[in-house]
């Protein structure tokens, strides 16, 4: 059954995350705000990994002098969810 997730942002331009789940992959995500081309990519590469994949590689991704970026709020959004599931 597909899950729909939405999360807010914290220290990136993009300040709003929907995800699309099924079991533990992802099947669509989208950003409002933010870098289109960039966050395209970003939303091309993850749709169909698994969540736990996508954790593992985005996680601790920084911008610049930020603290955090889009691909690291996008992992902790992830991590959010699975510690509710």
């Amino acid at each position: 059954m597909e899950k729909i997730i939405q999360y807010k942002t914290t220290g990136t331009c993009c300040h709003l995350m929907q995800v699309k789940i099924d079991d533990d992959t992802i099947t669509d995500v989208d950003f409002i705000g933010g870098c289109s081309g960039n966050l395209q990519g970003i939303k091309s590469l993850v749709k169909g990994m698994k969540i736990d994949d996508v954790i593992t590689r985005l996680s601790g991704i920084k911008c610049g002098d930020k603290c955090t970026s889009c691909p690291d709020q996008l992992a902790q959004c992830l991590s959010s969810f699975k510690a509710k599931v």
